[in-house]
Parts: structure tokens; sequence; C-alpha cells
């Protein structure tokens, strides 16, 4: 199996065998429920659909609730589909959990980033700001300055580095080690940080 669906528990660290101390995150990767085998006879692609955190029946629709039903689930908050794994492996209503890996790996975390809402250039970009902070200066501080456009070419160029919305974007974050497992809480501890808030959902890949 080639990942499942999580949740961000938050972040921590712990101490190696030579005392040092290293920063980590903590995520409860599932159990996940198996809720759809996707065939390249049928669907023209091969994928499993992983079901992650159980939601209230009356909050689900009468075609997710048959769709769940399927596979002797109760409905899901997340869903999502995973490409690569071992075909005849796993069938419908199956269930996987954190034995899926194992400690000394690496693993690939995806989430959404936390967000930032609308900032600046000096926040968003990292730009320096403009001039000093003396000498009569008193607005100019963290300003983007020019922006290059005259009377040629008379307009903003695509792509321009501006103010405008940041974070909340798709990031993905490769190669951390798994550190510790813990199988009879779901919980996957791996070094450094991942993306999003906590109790935001993640995706783990081998």
């Amino acid at each position: 199996m080639s990942g499942l669906i999580g949740r961000k528990v938050g972040m921590t660290s712990i101490f190696d065998e030579n005392g040092k101390n290293i920063p980590c995150t903590v995520i409860e990767a599932g159990p996940c429920v198996v809720t759809q085998v996707r065939t390249a006879e049928v669907d023209g692609y091969n994928a499993l659909q992983l079901g992650f955190d159980d939601k209230a029946e009356k909050r689900a629709n009468k075609a997710a609730t048959g769709h769940f039903k399927k596979a002797g689930a109760s409905p899901k908050k997340k869903v999502m589909e995973f490409r690569y794994f071992e075909e005849g492996a796993h069938k419908l209503g199956d269930t996987l959990g954190v034995d899926l890996f194992v400690e000394g790996e690496f693993v690939d975390v995806i989430g959404t980033s936390k967000g930032k809402g609308f900032q600046g250039v000096v926040k968003r970009h990292g730009f320096a700001g403009v001039g000093q902070s003396t000498h009569g200066q008193h607005n100019r501080l963290r300003a983007p300055g020019s922006i290059g456009a005259a009377s040629y070419p008379a307009r903003v160029f695509k792509g321009m580095k501006m103010a405008g919305r940041m974070g909340t974007d798709r990031v993905t974050v490769q190669n951390l080690r798994v550190l510790k497992i813990v199988p009879e809480k779901n919980l996957i501890v791996v070094k450094g940080c991942v993306p999003g808030h906590k109790n935001a959902y993640v995706t783990i890949e081998k």
C-alpha cells in the first residue's frame, strides 16, 4: 500500500540514543477503511479509495451513506484515492493502520498549509522594504516600491510579486524519517514539521 490518511495531532520533541533533541510531529494515521476498489476495466485506472474519521450518519446524505454501507463502514469525513498498491492485496471493507510503516523509513507528508489571510510583500515574499526608517519617512518601510511599469510596457507583468492572499496551499514535505510508531494508538511520529494546523488532515505516502 502506498499511503494512509491521517490527522496532525501536534508537535513535540524526543531524544535519540545520543541525547540529541529532535523536533518531531505526531500524526494519527488511520485506521482507514477501503471504501472502493477502482479497476482499469470499470473505471479506466487502478486505485484504492480510503475513508478516514467517522462522521455522524445524520451528517451524510443518502448517496454517501449507501456508498459506505457497501464497504460495511460508517460514513467518513475524509475520502482519498491512492494509486500505487499491490493489486489484489486489499479488498472492499479492509482496514489499514500504522503497521503499514516501519520505524526508520522515509515518508512524504501532504497537507494544506495554514491560512495567513491578506499579507503584504514583506511577510509574503520576504521583501526588505523600501529605504530607511528615519529621515522623515513614516509610512514606506514595508511598502513594495516600484513595480517596474512605465509608458512601456504600460502594464504590470503577470506573476509580479505583490501583496495578496497567503497560505492555504497544497504543500508536500518530502523525506521525513519515521522516528516512532505507536500501533495501539494509531500514532506515527515523524522528524520535522508538516503542513497544516492541529487536527488538519494530511496524507502520508511511502
